[in-house]
């Protein structure tokens, strides 16, 4: 068996990976590059039992326990895998009966709750951790190919084939695994809409305990935001806030921020952080994280197409939900069902096919 996995991220590097572990033949297409979207730009936090009570509970903690596998096989130093502590609070509202306020937020902030322990709340940094998977598949015999999928070749109801960069590339399954690029895929096949909503963040040369903090602040306009805090193991610090939804260009070097929403995400920091605010800022991006209308990834086969799936939308939780995803698509690829995992929550046909769209 032959499968090509369209989008080099941490999703289809996941895929690739568990396929390869199962001795099939993978070949990952990418366009602009491996994590070069949200896969690199995320915060890589991974939490146990946030999604429990939710129909992810099963795939999120299948996940988070294979992070931890992976990190002793694999080496996770490789991709800063390490547990956190992770707290809760508000920024510019003092309450009562706070609990302990690490030492590098400032005195406008109020701890109110503890979120997460070691055993419940860990990180990786995202990128290294996407390569560190598309290196350990190309060593069980997966191939990563620079290409533009153009076309996707169907007979008698049956995947044969993609076009990449308009030549042929034989296939008996394809993974469409392009986060919100995956609409492209509409034109050839029946998939619901994934969309892009954009999400800024900033990287602050500043070394912080492993201490993760979600706040919420208000603006002086009264508008609500919620910063995410990851310190990192490799000296930095990771903030994320201020989303929007607009255009997904075709290309994801071609993503940039919302005017001024840096400069705002900056002023929050400084507001909440002296530590930061006196830091050397070494990134400051934006990101597109791939959501679907009911709020729930698409993983499973394409409906009335045989070999084609579709793994996709995955939104905050695409680095924590990776490896569980990865395994479980390679078993209903494979076998021709899932073990690990009960995919169905996550059936592409529970949703109506996109109309053939592009992006720009």
């Amino acid at each position: 068996m032959r499968v090509v996995v369209c989008g080099g991220g941490v999703i289809g590097a996941a895929v690739a990976w568990s396929l390869s572990r199962r001795g099939i033949g993978v070949e990952v297409v990418e366009r602009t590059g491996t994590a070069c979207a949200a896969s690199g730009k995320s915060g890589g936090f991974l939490a146990l039992d946030w999604c429990d009570g939710t129909p992810l509970q099963a795939l999120a903690r299948r996940s988070f326990a294979l992070h931890a596998e992976l990190a002793e096989t694999l080496g996770g130093e490789a991709w800063g895998y390490r547990r956190m502590t992770t707290y809760g609070g508000f920024s510019g509202l003092r309450l009562s009966g706070g609990i302990r306020r690490p030492d590098w937020l400032g005195k406008r902030v109020t701890i109110s709750r503890l979120l997460g322990g070691p055993d419940t709340t860990a990180q990786v940094l995202p990128g290294a951790f996407t390569g560190a998977l598309m290196e350990a598949g190309r060593k069980g015999g997966a191939s990563l190919r620079r290409g533009e999928i153009t076309g996707i070749v169907v007979k008698g109801g049956k995947v044969i084939g993609v076009g990449v960069d308009g030549a042929p590339l034989e296939a008996d399954a394809l993974v469409v695994a392009m986060g919100p690029w995956s609409v492209l895929a509409s034109g050839w096949l029946p998939v619901p809409a994934v969309f892009g909503l954009k999400g800024h963040s900033m990287v602050f040369e500043a070394n912080l305990p492993a201490e993760a903090v979600f706040l919420e602040e208000r603006d002086v306009d009264g508008s609500g935001y919620a910063p995410e805090i990851f310190p990192r193991p490799d000296g930095t610090t990771y903030v994320c806030a201020i989303s929007s939804r607009s255009t997904v260009p075709l290309d994801p070097a071609e993503v940039g921020p919302d005017p001024g929403a840096l400069e705002r995400l900056h002023a929050m920091c400084t507001g909440f952080s002296p530590v930061l605010g006196r830091a050397k800022v070494v990134a400051a991006q934006a990101c597109f994280r791939p959501v679907t209308a009911d709020g729930l990834p698409l993983i499973g086969r394409v409906p009335g197409v045989e070999g084609a799936y579709l793994a996709t939308g995955h939104s905050v939780w695409g680095i924590l939900n990776a490896p569980a995803t990865g395994e479980a698509l390679a078993e209903l690829i494979v076998d021709g069902a899932a073990a690990s995992v009960d995919l169905a929550p996550f059936d592409p046909g529970r949703l109506p096919a996109a109309r053939p769209v592009g992006l720009g």
